[in-house]
């Protein structure tokens, strides 16, 4: 046996703060869990009586430590995710979720709920659905919730894949189609309850500056393109317009700075009611709501 995993743990802190992470004891300790194989609060117990560690079990962690100094993103290291109520398989290649994000797959969730208890079952569509983790959130939330998830990326989809294989039981299931998300699912076409979407949004010259997302999430997750990285919304917009039934409703996120140009564009859409903007758990407008506008009546001809 070695080191003690108190002074492992304030080792590996220190080590942290100097590479710039922002919570350094918090990534310490789960970083020792996931090396262990245990719950954070297992270690904080062996924190505070510093039990000595195995040799072996002291060289991973400090490994795991050093890359995430390098700012190599936690989740990479430990190979999940939290998400709501779930525990999602991220890595290289899809955009880890975040917690703010979990307000965006509320609206859904409260929509599709609202609408299954109305009519016993309800039509969820995840656009740009990445790790898959707002379809799943609603399928496992809303029981009668028929959900379906678009992923164009070969990477993101193969993660979706094996959270949705994780995740699927007799009463929460998704479908997952690889596609493109301004033209997939047209046999759903006016049949849709809800629409919710993450897509990529940052613009061209709006670099993150984490490493963390910088270097490591996708750029086709982060990059909406155009000169106001909206170009992938409006698509996405357009395919809500297109997919919603009369009152259907559409939540998007967006950057904070985006509320406005967000509004105008799901305006212009033509096909949407009063659009509005909502804010995440910080309280920042971090996304647009609107509902699918009735279609438009034209009533007969009459003749004299």
């Amino acid at each position: 046996m070695g080191e003690g995993a108190g002074s492992l743990v304030r080792r590996a802190a220190a080590e942290l703060a100097d590479g710039g992470v922002g919570t350094p004891r918090v990534d310490a300790e789960l970083l020792l869990a996931h090396t262990l194989g245990v719950p954070r609060g297992e270690v904080r117990r062996l924190a505070i009586l510093d039990a000595p560690l195995p040799d072996d079990a002291a060289a991973a962690f400090r490994g795991l430590v050093a890359r995430r100094a390098a700012r190599e993103p936690l989740q990479h290291l430990t190979g999940m995710a939290p998400f709501r109520h779930l525990e999602l398989a991220v890595g290289p290649g899809v955009f880890v979720p975040r917690p703010e994000t979990e307000q965006v797959a509320q609206v859904a969730i409260d929509e599709a709920a609202r609408v299954a208890a109305e009519r016993g079952s309800a039509v969820v569509v995840d656009l740009c659905t990445g790790s898959g983790a707002i379809a799943l959130a609603v399928a496992t939330e809303v029981p009668g919730a028929e959900v379906h998830a678009v992923e164009l990326d070969a990477a993101a989809h193969a993660w979706a894949e094996r959270n949705v294989a994780a995740s699927s039981s007799a009463t929460a299931v998704v479908r997952l189609v690889r596609g493109d998300a301004r033209t997939a699912l047209r046999e759903l076409d006016g049949t849709v309850d809800v629409v919710v979407s993450n897509p990529p949004y940052v613009p061209p010259g709006a670099v993150p500056v984490d490493p963390e997302v910088a270097e490591h999430d996708p750029a086709v997750a982060l990059y909406g393109l155009g000169a106001d990285g909206l170009e992938v919304p409006r698509g996405v917009s357009a395919a809500a317009a297109r997919l919603l039934r009369p009152g259907g409703l559409y939540v998007m996120e967006h950057a904070e700075v985006q509320a406005e140009a967000a509004r105008d564009m799901v305006g212009a859409v033509g096909a949407f009611g009063a659009v509005e903007t909502r804010t995440d758990l910080t309280g920042r407008p971090r996304m647009v709501v609107a509902r699918r506008a009735p279609a438009p009546h034209h009533p007969a001809d009459v003749k004299d």
